[in-house]
Parts: C-alpha cells; sequence; structure tokens
C-alpha cells in the first residue's frame, strides 16, 4: 500500500457522493451471504476476511461464530483459532449478532470456498516474473492542527499490491472514524485516499491510530489489517499561563546579594520541547520604582535581590509585574503577566539610641527598692518586635550592687533603681555607665559599620538623713571554753552611729539567748558569763550558740545583730558502751560486738580502749575482751562456758585517758537466734493483767457456785432420805437439753431416759410433782438392768423403751402420758432406795431426778450428771487433760 498526496479540493463534491453510494450498497447486503475465497489451507489466527456487521444488525453486542475454527471480532475482522486444511471445495457457517437490550437476533451466512487450481505448463520462452515491493504497509502520515480547509482535507492514499490482480476495496477503523470523534476521517473505498472531514486541536488529539483493511468484494482480505497512525502537528496556538495569578514572596531587609525571593512559574499547552512551549521570563514593571533591586531568571523564574538598597525603614513592599513569553521571548511569541508582591521584613539593623547625651538622679541614703530615673530611647526597627525592645545594662560603677535597670515593655524606657542601701557617709556620689542593645543580635552589616551598643553616663547624687546605729558586720564571733567559773568576761557586740563612727551614746540589750548562759554590758557590749557553759548541752553540738543583741541610739533608732558564740570543747565526757544487755547463743555465735561513744570533741574521743574490770576468776575464766577498731571491741566466751547471764564489767578509756565502767549482762544461751532466748524470758517474766485476773476469778466464782448446787443437792437428799447415795454408779451424765424441745438421754444402766418437752396436744406431761412441763427441764433417769416399760405396767400394756448404750435414742412421738411414767418410775425408786437402807457397805447411788440449765450439744467432757454412762475407768481420762478452771470440777465427778 502507498500513500499519494495529491489535493482532492476540486473534487471534493464527487469523493461524498461517492462514499455516500457506497455506504448505501452496503447496507443493501445487510444479513445476506458473504463469501470468502480462501486457500486450501490457513494457518492459526489468520485473517481470513471482513464482514460489515453494521449493515445486518447496527445494534449488535453480542457476536458469535457458529464454527469454533473461526472467530469474529467486533469491527467484523474473521480470523482462524487454529489451522485449517479445506478438504472439500466448499464450508459453511454462520454468525450470530445479538441486541440483548432490544432482544433481537440476526444471522450473517458465511461461504468459503476453495477456488480449484489450473496447473498450466510455463512456455519456455516465457520470462520468470520477479515478485515486486509491496506496498502494503505503515505509511507515516501527519496533519496540521487548526487546519483552514479546504474540507475534506485530503491526507494520502492507501493501496494493497493485491490489487493487481483482484478488485480491492478500503476501509478504515479506529478513534476519528467508529470512535470518539466519529466521522472525523474516512477512505474512499474504491480508491484508498483517505481524507479528514474538519479541523483537529494536537492540545485534544495529538495522534490518531486508525487501522487500514483492503478486501476483495466477497470479503476475503487480501492483506493484513495495516496500521495507520496519523499524527498531528502542532502550532503556537496557546499562550503560556503563570501558576498563580498574584505571587506573595517575603524578604529581609538584611539579606546578602544573590539571595532568593521566590520562584515565578508558567505552563504552555503546545507541544513540549519546542519553541512553542520555550518560555522567558522578564519584569516589566516595579512599584515603587527603585532601579535595580530584584532580577529575574528568564528561564528558570527565580526572583533574586541584586542591591544593597533594600532598607524597610524606606520601603516595606514592592509590587513587581512579571511577563512570561514562549518562542523563547521572541516579539512574535505569546505572553502573559502576573503580579508578585514582595513584603521586605524587618532585621535588626538600627541601633537603639539615648535621647539624652547625660543623665542625673539624686536619693536619699538608707532607701531601697525606689525608681530614681527613666530613661528613654529611639529605635527605627518594627515596634514590639525583638528588633526594636531594648535591653539595658548598666556596665560601669554599680561593683557594690547598689542599683538595677529594668526596661519598661510599654514604653521601651530604662528604668534605673535602688536595691541596696546607699551610705552618704561613705560616698555622696555615684557615676554610672549604662549601655543599651536589642533582645535580638545586630545584623553582621551592622555589627561592622558601627558599634552595638549606645552608651550614656548618669550621676547619682547621695542626699544626707540622720540614720540610727550600724551593726556591723551583722554576725560577730567570740571563743568562750566550756566549763570557766562564772562571772568570766569576754569581748562582746560592737556597733557604732555613722554620723560619729563611734559607739558612745548607744545601748545593748540581749534580745535572744536560749539558755541564759551569758549578760551583755548595757553601754559596752561585752559580755560576762551567768551560768558554766556545757558543750555537750547544744543541740546540736557542733553549731554555734547564737545570741541575738539589740543596738539602741539616743534617738530610738536601733539595730539587731547576732553574737555567735563558739563554745571550745574540754575532756569532760568519759566514753560509754552503747549495749546494757546482750543474748549469745551458744555454739551459733562465737562472739558479741560491743561499741562505746564520747559525747566530746573527737581530739578527746576516741580510739577507745577495752579491758575487763573484774578480777572474778569465773569472768575472766569465761569472758575474752579484744579490741575491733577505734569505737568497738570484740566479747568472746570459751568453749566450756556454761549457759547462763553473766555480768560483765568492762572499762573503757578516751584517748586522753578518761575513763568509765559499765557492767554488761550477758546471756550465754542455748538457741539458733538472740529472739529465742528473749522470748522465752519474755514468757517467764510475763505478769497478769487486771482482765485476766478479773476472769480467773469470775471462774472460781462459777466453780464455787457449781459445787454449792451439788453439795446443796447431797445434803437434801441425805435428809429426806428419798435417794440413797451411790458412788459407785456416780458418772458424768450428759445433758443436751434445757432449752424447749425434746432430747433423749441414756443412763449407763440401759435405761432410756426422755426429755419432757413436748407441745400442748396433751401427749407428755410432767414427771414428777413439781417438775414443769413447759420444754426448760430435763428428766434423768437410772434404771439397772434392762427392764422396759412393759414389764413394769405388765403384759398388754404399752411397747417397751428401748435401751441404748453410748448414746441417745430416740423414742417415736413421746407416746407415753405422765400416769404411765409416773407409775414405772415410782415403784423402781422406791426399790432402788430400799437397797440402799438395807446394806451400808454398797456405794450410795445418786441415781435420782436432777435438772440442769441448757449447756448445749458437742462438749467433748459429757454430762456432769451422776447417771452418765459409765463402762470402764478409762471413761474418764479426759478429766486428766481439762483446764486449771475444771479441776476442782473433776476431782469431784471421780470416783474416789
Amino acid at each position: 500500500m502507498a500513500a499519494d498526496r495529491r489535493p482532492c479540493a476540486p473534487r471534493a463534491a464527487l469523493c461524498r457522493l461517492l462514499l455516500a453510494l457506497a455506504v448505501f450498497s452496503y447496507g443493501c447486503e445487510a444479513c445476506k451471504k458473504v463469501i470468502f475465497n480462501i486457500p486450501s489451507k490457513l494457518e492459526a489466527d489468520k485473517m481470513v476476511g471482513r464482514v460489515n456487521l453494521k449493515e445486518c444488525l447496527g445494534s449488535a453486542d453480542l457476536v458469535q461464530s457458529s464454527d469454533p475454527d473461526f472467530r469474529v471480532l467486533g469491527d467484523g475482522s474473521v480470523y482462524t483459532t487454529r489451522a485449517v486444511m479445506f478438504s472439500g471445495e466448499k464450508r459453511w457457517f454462520t454468525i450470530r449478532l445479538s441486541d440483548l437490550r432490544k432482544q433481537t437476533q440476526s444471522e450473517i451466512p458465511v461461504l468459503l470456498e476453495c477456488p480449484k487450481k489450473v496447473l498450466r505448463k510455463r512456455h519456455v520462452k516465457e520470462l520468470v516474473l520477479r515478485r515486486s515491493k509491496r506496498r502494503w504497509a505503515p505509511i507515516p502520515c501527519s496533519m496540521q492542527e487548526n487546519s483552514l480547509g479546504p474540507f475534506p482535507l485530503f491526507l494520502q492514499q492507501v493501496q494493497s499490491d493485491a490489487a493487481q490482480n483482484y478488485t480491492i476495496f478500503y476501509s478504515i477503523s479506529g478513534r476519528g472514524v467508529d470512535q470518539e470523534p466519529l466521522n472525523l476521517f474516512f477512505i474512499e473505498r474504491d480508491t484508498g485516499n483517505l481524507f479528514c472531514t474538519r479541523p483537529v486541536d494536537r492540545e485534544e488529539y495529538d495522534v490518531f491510530d486508525l487501522i487500514a483493511y483492503a478486501s476483495t468484494a466477497d470479503g476475503y482480505s487480501a492483506d493484513l489489517p495495516l496500521p495507520l497512525p496519523i499524527r498531528v502537528e502542532d502550532e503556537n496556538d496557546n499562550h503560556p499561563i503563570f501558576t498563580e495569578s498574584i505571587y506573595y514572596f517575603e524578604v529581609l531587609e538584611s539579606s546578602r546579594l544573590g539571595t532568593t525571593v521566590g520562584v515565578v512559574c508558567a505552563t504552555d499547552k503546545d507541544e513540549p520541547d519546542t519553541m512553542h512551549t520555550r518560555l522567558k521570563y522578564s519584569i516589566l514593571e516595579q512599584t515603587p520604582r527603585a532601579p535595580g533591586l530584584f532580577s529575574v531568571h528568564p528561564s528558570t523564574g527565580a526572583i533574586t535581590i541584586v542591591s544593597h538598597s533594600l532598607d524597610r525603614e524606606v520601603v516595606d513592599k514592592y509590587s513587581l509585574i512579571m511577563k512570561v513569553q514562549d518562542m523563547d521571548g521572541q516579539f512574535f511569541g505569546l505572553m502573559n503577566t502576573a503580579t508578585c508582591v514582595v513584603t521586605v521584613k524587618d532585621s535588626n539593623d538600627n541601633v537603639p539610641t539615648f535621647k539624652k547625651n547625660a543623665y542625673e538622679a539624686s536619693v536619699e541614703e538608707n532607701v531601697v527598692n525606689v525608681e530614681i530615673l527613666r530613661m528613654s530611647i529611639e529605635d527605627k526597627d518594627l515596634i514590639n518586635t525583638e528588633n526594636w525592645r531594648a535591653n539595658f545594662t548598666i556596665l560601669k560603677g554599680n561593683e557594690n550592687g547598689h542599683f538595677k535597670i529594668s526596661t519598661d515593655k510599654g514604653t521601651n524606657e530604662g528604668l534605673l533603681c535602688v536595691v541596696k542601701p546607699l551610705n552618704y557617709e561613705e560616698n555622696r556620689q555615684v557615676i554610672l555607665e549604662i549601655g543599651v542593645s536589642n533582645e535580638a543580635p545586630f545584623t553582621r552589616d551592622v555589627a561592622l559599620r558601627t558599634t552595638a551598643m549606645s552608651r550614656v553616663l548618669v550621676t547619682v547624687h547621695v542626699r544626707d538623713q540622720d540614720e540610727g546605729p550600724e551593726c556591723s558586720p551583722a554576725t560577730q564571733f567570740v571563743r568562750i571554753k566550756e566549763n570557766l567559773k562564772v562571772g568570766s568576761k569576754f569581748s562582746g557586740y560592737k556597733a557604732y552611729d555613722p554620723e560619729t563612727r563611734s559607739s558612745s551614746g548607744l545601748r545593748f540589750k540581749i534580745l535572744n539567748d536560749p539558755k541564759g548562759w551569758v549578760t551583755i554590758d548595757e553601754t559596752l557590749g561585752s559580755i560576762t558569763t551567768s551560768k558554766i557553759l556545757d558543750r555537750e548541752a547544744m543541740t546540736p553540738r557542733n553549731e554555734l550558740y547564737n545570741i541575738t543583741v539589740l543596738v539602741t541610739d539616743q534617738g530610738g533608732r536601733s539595730c539587731t545583730g547576732t553574737l555567735a558564740v563558739i563554745v571550745e570543747d574540754e575532756n569532760d565526757n568519759s566514753p560509754e558502751v552503747l549495749q546494757s544487755y546482750l543474748t549469745v547463743c551458744k555454739p551459733k555465735m562465737g562472739y558479741a560486738d560491743i561499741s562505746a561513744a564520747d559525747p566530746d570533741e573527737p581530739i578527746h574521743g576516741p580510739p577507745f580502749s577495752f579491758s575487763l574490770a573484774s578480777t572474778s576468776p569465773e569472768i575472766t575464766r569465761v569472758w575474752v575482751l579484744t579490741r575491733l577498731n577505734d569505737t568497738a571491741a570484740r566479747l568472746s566466751y570459751q568453749k566450756n562456758a556454761q549457759f547462763q547471764e553473766y555480768n560483765v564489767p568492762i572499762i573503757v578509756k578516751d584517748r586522753a585517758g578518761q575513763s568509765a565502767m559499765k557492767t554488761l549482762r550477758v546471756n550465754l544461751c542455748d538457741c539458733v537466734h538472740p529472739s529465742q532466748c528473749r522470748a522465752a524470758l519474755r514468757s517467764a517474766g510475763a505478769t497478769l493483767g487486771k482482765w485476766a485476773i478479773l476472769a480467773i476469778l469470775l471462774g472460781i466464782a462459777l466453780l464455787f457456785s457449781v459445787l454449792l448446787t451439788l453439795v446443796c443437792g447431797v445434803v437434801g437428799a441425805k435428809k429426806r432420805k428419798a435417794f440413797p447415795e451411790d458412788l459407785a454408779q456416780q458418772n458424768l451424765i450428759v445433758s443436751n437439753t434445757e432449752a424447749p424441745g425434746d432430747d433423749k438421754v441414756c443412763s449407763a444402766n440401759g435405761f432410756t431416759s426422755h426429755t419432757v418437752g413436748c407441745s400442748a396436744q396433751g401427749i407428755c406431761g410432767t414427771l414428777g410433782s413439781g417438775v414443769k412441763n413447759r420444754g426448760q427441764e430435763t428428766i434423768e433417769m437410772v434404771k439397772e438392768g434392762h427392764q422396759t416399760l412393759d414389764s413394769c405396767r405388765g403384759a398388754g400394756q404399752q411397747p417397751p423403751l428401748d435401751s441404748c448404750r453410748g448414746g441417745h435414742v430416740e423414742v417415736d412421738g413421746c407416746k407415753y402420758s405422765y400416769s404411765e411414767w409416773h407409775n414405772f418410775t415410782q415403784p423402781r425408786l422406791g426399790e432402788k432406795l430400799h437397797l440402799c437402807n438395807q446394806s451400808e457397805d454398797l456405794m450410795p447411788s445418786q441415781d435420782y431426778v436432777l435438772t440442769y440449765n441448757y449447756e448445749g450439744r458437742g462438749s467433748p467432757a459429757g454430762s456432769v450428771g451422776c447417771c452418765s454412762e459409765k463402762q470402764e475407768e478409762d471413761g474418764l481420762d479426759f478429766l486428766n487433760n481439762l483446764e486449771a478452771k475444771f479441776t476442782a470440777l473433776a476431782e469431784t465427778c471421780s470416783k474416789r
């Protein structure tokens, strides 16, 4: 295929007519059979031909092939899916078109024909045909944007080599044909001439990738689809545009030459890397006019400083009109403008200066914290910034610290104040040198051109006034040895009158003497001891003994001072052993360490010497004392020492020979830790408190009341002779109930006793005369043998009571009435009394009915009644483990 660039303007109408006729002819053949002539063998992915799908169904959105050996693309191109061999001359398949939205379908029958080959012999004289260069190849093509026509505008001609043997029809597809922008390009079906129908903007479409097709009338594709790119050539039709309409920049007034203020930037939509987008920047105008202040780089747009004339105090803001032009700034290039506002920021380039060359002030002596002078300054820098705020400094004349200067934050003035009293007699005039600077450091250029600080002299006149005595120095020292006799005199506190420079006419008085050790002379200020001074009585010992003195002149003015007494130490204290009692565990501990202390100063203290003061053989035989360090010694015992407490006398001497003896109690104990011996001593030496004594007395009273009750009961029984003594049967009987309810008690003889405590149903009555039936008392009965209630009543009576041993047996429901119990118990008790009276050898029995208060259940000692279960002597072994308060009760209840 080749391209022929011939103008088509005279033939525009004819071209459009031919195009319309071609479209009309295809539309008439819609959904008709399509015939493709193909060779007998096709390779895979080989294009067979192209079918016009829109002529059959223009809204088709699904294209299918009935033959899996072929596939159909959206543009109607038919390709093989694999290699195909044709054994016959014809082959059919169908292309199905579906519109899913409208639910319509169409079919295009496709016939594939394989023409018969006619072999003919080549004549000898015929020339051999040589293959010429193919013309079906991609051809470069371009068009100018915003072209003025005429339209349709001829671009090029597409031709296929197959046109030499077949009638070839040409078609195109792609963006600009069947894709947006639609119908921008078209091709003449018969000639292959390619046309453009309207102007194109390169900034919108820079290239169109078309695909050209060459096919025969029956749809056979003589060649593969040809990519046909059409490039749109740029023209300078776009102005450069700044990224901002107004730029805002800031720069310090002290900036050096070449400092970048800011960068402006512009863009151009024309084709990059061409003259159409080669931009150049410049400054058109500057307001206010000051030539040579700023410059802009023509390519980068960077604005820089090119002069030292930048001064915020003169002009604080500049406005620049910036211009940008394409075509590298040539006069015919397109241009645009923007505004750039440059704000000049303040720098500390102005030195503060005093408004006067010298200042004078006056102040009375002895006054403090008063303002004596205000100093104003001038500074051209920006107000209320660190470049403007002042710092005042007293450079000379304030060596004694009488003055202080500060800054008034509101007015920026210097305030000179007196902070320490001045003395007219010492100095009647003070000359100060004061300097001022800013909070921010000065710029480098200013510091090189001038001094960074302004200076001024201030003369301060001191006015005289009548003043009181001076206590100077405020603290004065005197040395006094301890233990001196009363009445010793020493120089005391010294003060003077500043007017006369002497102490005449002054009066001295002690305001505070912590221990009343001294007195002071009223006119001279000397002191006399009124008591013996003791350094060890001071707290702390090594501190000064301070006495406050008041000094008054004749006019009543006064001052106070401190007389610090240094009490010098004397060796008046002996060293002392700190321990009084030691516990030594043998053999766990082989020794014990002791230490000593001396309240005197170290010069009269350690090193100490330790020794045993006793010449007793027992002490020297058992104990050995060795020096451990300057203040401690080690007390060791011999192996044959006995376990006991020893009194060991120890003598301690200081370095000056002052000694003292102390007897140390040492407990040599058989223990593992000394705390064990101390705990044993505490338990052995414990004393009873008042509450413990009260509890013991209450227990004894309770025990006596119980014994008195028993004795009264026995005596009463002997007098009545109703129940003989039965010492052989005396046992502790468990009595479990004296509260409301039922309970059963069994004696050692096997008789079951029942608690009379049933409800008011009348089933159980009162047992015996005088016994209440409210459930508060218990009746215990003992019957020898295993006799039942029925045996006493005779045959046909109530069922017998079950006998029990060592426990309580429940009797059902309180079956027996009061009369039944009375008839049973009375004969038995009488018989028992009769037997006891007949034989004196028989031990009297105490088995008669007794009442007890309720004591609860679960007592390990059982009942204290005489009818308790008793089978063996071993039953009373628990009495041996009772506490002391129950011993008397146990002895009473035990069988002798």
